[in-house]
């Protein structure tokens, strides 16, 4: 909490932030959250909004969030109509947010709320986007650190924007980072990906995360996959442009085994026994085939999904205490395409 005695805003004019949480079955953590967001926030020279976004929940944490919504004023619950999935949830969250700063971070308090005024002070120092880099993953496995920093590594030599290494969801945005944002309509949503797209002075920032407060991690090995394939896919043609070069080498290869067998006939009278090499042959051919077919057909999918139009997310409700005269403050559904 020292940081925060370095922050300086007018008392006429002391801006609003928001502090933007995804959550996906954290019943468990979400007293802790809030308990520690609050310390956080409250000792802080400015106002501040908690939003709190349900992404189809089923363990409670969307009874809990409205209940918490409908008692303390400066927390807003947003509910999703089903899950729809985290990029989902964030883009929910970004659009529902008021500040003239919002900050993203993880429901399960790995990203620790305690580094919000070291944050808020680069801000100020003029940084758009300050962006929160993992020195250290605690609680988590050696083999999970490894598939992640290399995947970081990966993405970043494959696509032509500059994703920084080992940084997630955890970050703060000015107003003029959020309004470039709610300008990108893609339903394909990469938010590590577009949160760099848009540029923008950004400042790094080291943390050592922390491990999760409460419950279990909602990732598994096979969604993580997915969404490094959708990071991928989402800011780089590059497979694409593998898949090109196999089937050049590939070709090359049945060229030059043509080649040879005529060359062994014609020169040496031999007769080149046929069935298993075109066995092989065939079967590598039918590979490569295979994988080409599948890469373009996940970028025809993505078209296919963007075309439709369908809105990113749906909101059941809204519940904020500042609207009890309506319900407890719950807005009914309402239709999001995208952050606006």
């Amino acid at each position: 909490m020292n940081a925060s005695m370095h922050l300086r805003f007018k008392p006429a004019a002391q801006p609003l932030l928001s502090v933007v949480v995804p959550v996906y079955n954290e019943r468990a953590v979400l007293p802790l959250l809030h308990a520690r967001l609050t310390a956080v926030l409250s000792g802080l020279p400015l106002r501040y909004e908690i939003v709190l976004v349900d992404d189809g929940s089923r363990d409670g944490s969307d009874i809990d969030m409205a209940d918490l919504a409908a008692r303390v004023p400066h927390v807003r619950a947003v509910r999703l109509s089903r899950n729809f999935g985290k990029e989902a949830a964030l883009t929910a969250g970004i659009a529902h947010a008021k500040g003239d700063a919002v900050i993203v971070l993880d429901a399960d308090l790995q990203d620790p709320p305690e580094l919000i005024p070291q944050m808020i002070e680069a801000w100020q120092a003029g940084a758009d986007v300050v962006a929160m880099r993992r020195r250290t993953r605690a609680g988590e496995t050696a083999a999970k650190k490894f598939s992640a920093h290399l995947f970081y590594r990966l993405l970043n030599r494959v696509s032509a924007v500059d994703i920084p290494e080992d940084t997630g969801d955890f970050r703060l945005m000015s107003r003029k980072a959020v309004d470039a944002l709610a300008q990108l309509p893609e339903r394909n949503r990469y938010m590590k990906g577009l949160f760099a797209w848009i540029g923008l002075p950004t400042t790094v920032l080291l943390y050592d995360r922390a491990p999760r407060a409460a419950g279990q991690t909602k990732w598994d090995y096979p969604g993580l996959l997915r969404l490094a394939f959708e990071g991928i896919t989402s800011f780089s043609v590059a497979p694409l442009r593998i898949a090109m070069v196999l089937g050049l080498l590939t070709a090359l290869i049945g060229v030059l085994f043509g080649g040879w067998i005529i060359a062994k006939t014609l020169v040496l009278g031999e007769v080149v026994q046929g069935y298993p090499s075109l066995i092989a042959v065939m079967t590598l051919l039918g590979g490569v085939q295979l994988v080409s077919v599948g890469l373009l057909g996940e970028y025809v999918g993505k078209t296919y999904f963007e075309a439709k139009q369908r809105p990113l997310y749906l909101v059941r409700d809204v519940v904020e205490r500042r609207q009890a005269s309506r319900s407890a403050g719950v807005r009914t559904l309402e239709e999001r395409g995208h952050a606006a």
